[in-house]
């Protein structure tokens, strides 16, 4: 049973290990600066209120929440248009991207 669990979990690390490596930090980025941006702010903190900050959030959250408003099961106007062009690939990457960038989700400024 011991050998099962530790099977299991290796597997599962390889797995996650090899998703984030399919995908392009350098490609998210350049997606990240020709279309999220303008009100995220360049390094995914936004000063603006009412835009999301998203540096330094969970790649997996990025991920869906991006695949949720291309597919419409999110709704907001903007977002959903912004989303409605991204690739498969652009979204790994942007989630990718995002995630890696130091954040101020917890920040109390």
């Amino acid at each position: 049973m011991k050998n099962y669990v530790i099977a299991a979990l290796s597997a599962a690390a390889l797995m996650l290990s090899s998703q984030a490596m399919a995908a392009d930090i350098e490609a998210g980025k350049s997606k990240a600066a020709e279309v999220c941006a303008s009100c995220h702010g360049a390094d995914g903190n936004s000063p603006a209120p009412n835009f999301p900050k998203i540096g330094g959030q969970y790649r997996s959250y990025l991920a869906k929440a991006l695949k949720d408003y291309k597919t419409g099961v999110r709704q907001d106007p903007i977002m959903s248009a912004m989303a409605a062009n991204l690739s498969a690939a652009d979204i790994e990457n942007l989630a990718f991207y995002y995630s890696s960038l130091p954040g101020t989700l917890n920040s109390n400024k």
